[in-house]
């Protein structure tokens, strides 16, 4: 059986949240790191999910034969 890892100590740090730009505790106390709370970090997620966000992708050149 797997042993979940033990969690780290992380200092306290204050951040902005990358979801509404308010204050946000950056520790393990926090369980929404890096957002201030669940409603932040749940409209990033339904951001990604809609593909409002993408990672960036270099297309392939034109003479590019997939195999």
């Amino acid at each position: 059986m797997i042993q979940p890892a033990a969690e780290t100590s992380l200092p306290t740090k204050i951040v902005t949240c990358p979801g509404c730009g308010g204050i946000s505790i950056y520790a393990a106390s926090n369980r929404y790191r890096p957002f201030c709370s669940e409603r932040c970090k749940q409209i990033d997620l339904g951001a990604w999910a809609s593909e409002q966000f993408a990672v960036p992708v270099k297309a392939p050149p034109e003479d590019f034969l997939p195999e």
